[in-house]
C-alpha cells in the first residue's frame, strides 16, 4: 500500500495560498496563475502539501509533485483507464519464453534535459538505486547493458507480471546519479530528466513552475508552455482555488461538485470519476487482539452500511466494495461466484453480533461490547485530518458500529503522525488504499503475502495491517510462474476466494479517480468517451499522456 496523497501541513497555508490566488497572484509572488513572462502554465493544486521543499529525488521522494510525471519517464506507460500500454523510452521488448527475463530496446535519439544521450547504463543505475533506496524488484537478479540501446533483465524466478512492473520504473541519468555519495539524501534541486517539463523556475514554499525540457524527444507534443504547482494544506483551499477558476486541473475530492465547481462555468468545466483507483479499505492491526481473529473482522465489516459510506461519506462518487477486494480496474478478473457467496460486505447487525458473541465480545449491561478480559471494545479509526472525504467515511462507520455496541473513535490527526503509526505498526485501525497495478497480483501480494509482513517497529510501506498467508504465497508464486491466461485466471479465482475467507482488510469502496478540469485555457482533456488517461491520475506516470496531449486555447 504505497503512500500517495494523504500528507498534511499547517492550515495557515490554506488561507495564505487562497488569499494569493484570489488576488490573482501565486504563492511565489507577483504574477497571475495564467501567465509567467507571457507564457501559459497549466496550473494544478496539490491539496496534501502545505509547503514545498525543493527535493526532486525520484527514489527517496517519489511522490513530490511532477517528479515521476513531468521530469522523469519510464520505458513504457500503462493506462489503467483503458488497459493500453504505450511504448515510451523503449520502443519494444521481448520476454523470455520461460518468464525468466526481459529485454528492452531503448528509443534512439532521446536526450536528457542537459543534452546528454539516454543510454542503457541509465536503466542499470536507476534499478540499482531503486532497489537500494526503496526496495522492491526482489525477483530481478541482474540488469545488464548489452549495448547503448539494449538492456537485459534476468530474474531469479519466473515472474509473469514483470513487464509492466519493470517497464514503469522511472529512469534517471547515470551521469548525474553515479556521482552522488549518498543518493538517498540528494535533494536533486535542479533535476535532469527526459520528461517534457524539467526546468524548475520560481520555486517558492507554496508554488513552483516547470518549463519545457529544451531537449525533449517529442517537441511537437510540448504544446503547453509549462506546469505550475500550488501547495495547499487540505482539500478546502484547493477546492476554493478550483471554484474560483485559479487552477486548470483539480485532482482532489470536491464535495457537491456539480454546484461547487461545474455550475460556476458549465460551458467549460467538467469532472470524471471512474472507479478504477485503488481499493479503499478499513484496515486493522492484526498484531493486536481481537483484530487477529478473522471472525471479528467480518463482524465489524458486517456492521458497516456501505451504502451510507458511499452516499454520505463519499458523496455518491463511488460504489460499495464486494468481497473480492478488487476495484473497478479489475472487473475482467472478478469471480462472480465469490461475489455471490460472500456476505461480509452486506450489513447484518444480527449476524455481526453473533460472531462477536462467539468470540467472547459480549454486550455489557449498558449495551456496549466488552472484551473477554472485561475491558470495553473501543478503538481508534486513524485518518488524516485534512482528508475531508475519509473523515466523513470514518464518522459514518463510527455511527454504524455504535449500533453494534462497539466504540470507534475517529482519530483525525496530522497525516505524518497517522502514516508513521501505520508504518511502524502502532495503530489500531484506519483507512488506507491498496496497490493498484495492471493485474490483481500486486493487490493480493500487498495485503496477503508473508513476504510483505514486517515486525511491529520495523518500517513498512505496504501491508500496514501485517497479515500474511502461506496459502496466498503459494498461489501468488503459481500466478507469477505462468504466462498461460487460463491458468492465471484460475489462480486468481482461488486468491479471491481466499481473500473472502480470511478478510485481511475490510474493503469499503473502489477509489474514484478524482479529476475535474476546465477547457477555458486548455483543451484535449481525457474523459469517459476518450479515456486515453485517467483525469485523476495527476500523480501517476500515465499523467504524462495528458501533459503531452493538452493544447492551449488560442485567440
Amino acid at each position: 500500500m504505497a503512500l500517495h496523497r494523504r500528507k498534511t501541513a499547517l492550515f495557515a497555508a490554506v488561507a495564505a495560498a487562497g488569499a494569493l490566488l484570489l488576488s490573482g497572484c501565486t504563492a511565489g509572488g507577483g504574477q497571475s496563475a495564467a501567465h509567467l513572462d507571457g507564457t501559459q502554465l497549466l496550473t494544478i493544486p496539490r491539496e496534501d502539501m502545505g509547503t514545498f521543499d525543493q527535493n526532486f529525488n525520484p527514489f527517496s521522494n517519489p511522490d513530490f509533485p511532477m517528479t515521476q510525471v513531468a521530469i522523469y519517464e519510464s520505458m513504457l506507460v500503462f493506462n489503467p483507464a483503458d488497459g493500453t500500454t504505450t511504448p515510451w523510452l523503449a520502443t519494444d521488448w521481448e520476454a523470455a519464453d520461460d518468464g525468466s527475463g526481459l529485454t528492452f530496446h531503448l528509443r534512439e535519439g532521446v536526450q536528457w534535459s542537459d543534452g546528454e544521450p539516454l543510454v542503457a547504463q541509465d536503466v542499470v543505475t536507476s534499478f540499482a538505486l531503486q532497489k537500494e533506496i526503496r526496495g522492491g524488484f526482489d525477483y530481478v537478479e541482474t540488469v545488464t547493458a548489452i549495448d547503448d540501446l539494449t538492456v537485459e533483465f534476468d530474474f531469479n524466478t519466473p515472474f509473469s507480471p514483470a513487464l509492466l512492473d519493470v517497464g514503469q520504473q522511472i529512469i534517471a541519468p547515470a551521469h548525474i546519479w553515479a556521482e552522488q555519495s549518498d543518493a538517498a539524501k540528494f535533494t536533486n534541486p535542479d533535476p535532469v530528466g527526459t520528461g517534457p517539463y524539467t526546468e524548475v523556475t520560481n520555486f517558492q514554499a507554496q508554488s513552483f513552475d516547470l518549463l519545457k525540457n529544451p531537449h525533449y524527444w517529442q517537441p511537437d507534443k510540448q504544446k503547453i508552455e509549462g506546469v505550475r504547482m500550488l501547495a495547499f494544506a487540505g482539500n478546502d483551499g484547493a477546492n476554493l482555488a478550483a471554484a474560483n477558476g485559479d487552477v486548470d486541473w483539480a485532482p482532489q475530492f470536491i464535495p457537491n461538485i456539480e454546484q461547487a465547481y461545474v455550475a460556476k462555468d458549465p460551458e467549460h468545466r467538467f469532472f470524471w470519476f471512474p472507479t478504477t483507483g485503488s481499493m479503499i479499505s478499513w484496515q486493522f492491526n492484526t498484531t493486536k487482539a481481537p483484530f487477529d481473529n478473522p471472525d471479528v473482522r467480518k463482524a465489524l465489516s458486517m456492521a458497516v452500511d456501505r451504502d451510507q459510506v458511499t452516499s454520505i461519506g463519499m458523496q455518491g462518487y463511488t460504489i460499495p466494495a464486494d468481497c473480492t477486494g478488487l476495484s473497478g480496474a479489475y472487473d475482467a478478473w472478478r469471480d462472480s461466484d465469490v461475489v455471490d457467496s460472500c456476505a461480509w460486505t452486506k450489513r447484518d447487525l444480527d449476524a455481526a453480533g453473533e460472531l462477536l458473541d462467539a468470540a467472547g465480545i459480549t454486550r455489557g449491561a449498558d449495551g456496549t461490547r466488552v472484551l473477554p478480559d472485561g475491558s470495553p471494545f473501543a478503538f481508534d479509526f486513524s485518518v488524516g485530518s485534512t482528508s475531508s472525504d475519509w473523515v466523513s467515511v470514518g464518522n459514518v462507520i463510527s455511527q454504524n458500529l455504535a449500533e453494534l455496541g462497539v466504540t470507534v473513535t475517529v482519530a483525525a490527526r496530522d497525516w505524518a503522525e497517522v502514516s508513521a503509526s501505520y508504518e511502524n505498526g502502532t495503530f489500531d485501525s484506519g483507512i488506507v488504499w491498496s496497490n493498484n497495478a495492471p493485474t490483481p497480483y500486486q493487490f493480493y501480494r500487498g495485503v496477503m503475502s508473508t513476504e510483505t509482513v514486517k515486525p511491529v517497529g520495523e518500517q513498512t510501506f505496504e501491508n500496514y495491517h501485517r497479515y500474511g498467508s502461506a496459502e496466498a504465497d503459494a498461489l501468488l508464486a503459481q500466478f507469477a510462474a505462468t504466462s498461460d491466461e487460463e491458468q492465471q485466471r484460475s489462480i486468481m479465482n482461488e486468491l479471491q476466494a481466499l481473500f473472502a475467507e480470511d478478510i485481511p482488510v475490510v474493503t469499503l469502496f473502489p477509489g474514484p479517480e478524482f479529476g475535474a478540469a476546465t477547457t477555458a485555457r486548455f483543451t484535449g482533456w481525457p474523459n469517459a468517451d476518450n479515456p486515453y488517461a485517467s483525469l485523476g491520475a495527476v500523480r501517476a506516470r500515465s499523467a504524462v499522456l495528458i501533459l503531452t496531449t493538452l493544447e492551449p486555447v488560442t485567440g
